[in-house]
């Protein structure tokens, strides 16, 4: 009896140590093998984000190309944004490259604080929160003034510092002086 549960448990042990090898060499997701539709808030098995490019050939040829970027995804791994998720969020499966551009856009922060994707899509939330704090934006502060009003909200924002300020621009005064032969 003693030597049958002993290889019972050691079929078991086996069993689960050849799965996880399996699924650790065959099953996760590598950014260069998805394609353009499937590229963009997804995450590799190493935990990085994908992102996608467009590259110009010399033959004039612009192919799509999802390559993993450097950007963590806090813990998550092995993840292809939902299409339900996608257009919660208000972002588009064929986003190129990682930029916060888009959180100055009010109808785009208006959807990302929606209860629907805020709530509910954690990857895209946590990508957005981690390139607004690049940008010295607190999110959870920038869906708050976004409730109140939309457009009195992202002015605060960019007025009172929690957004890194334009280039200033001076007015410059030109002297005129008589045009000059360069011989």
């Amino acid at each position: 009896m003693a030597s049958s549960l002993s290889f019972n448990t050691l079929a078991v042990i086996l069993t689960l140590t050849l799965a996880v090898c399996v699924t650790g060499t065959l099953g996760g997701i590598a950014c260069e093998n998805l394609d353009h539709d499937s590229c963009a808030f997804a995450v590799s098995s190493s935990g990085k984000r994908c992102v996608l490019e467009k590259q110009v050939r010399r033959s004039g040829e612009e192919p799509y190309t999802c390559r993993q970027s450097g950007i963590e995804a806090g813990g998550l791994r092995d993840y292809i944004e939902t299409d339900q998720c996608v257009e919660s969020c208000g972002v588009e499966r064929r986003t190129l490259g990682i930029a916060s551009d888009a959180l100055l856009e009010p109808r785009f922060a208006q959807q990302l604080c929606s209860s629907k994707c805020y709530g509910s899509c954690s990857n895209i939330v946590d990508l957005y929160f981690n390139l607004a704090a690049g940008e010295g934006v607190f999110l959870p502060k920038l869906c708050e003034a976004g409730r109140e009003d939309t457009r009195r909200g992202m002015a605060e924002i960019r007025s009172s510092g929690m957004a890194a300020p334009g280039p200033m621009i001076h007015p410059v005064k030109f002297m005129v002086a008589p045009a000059m032969s360069p011989y």
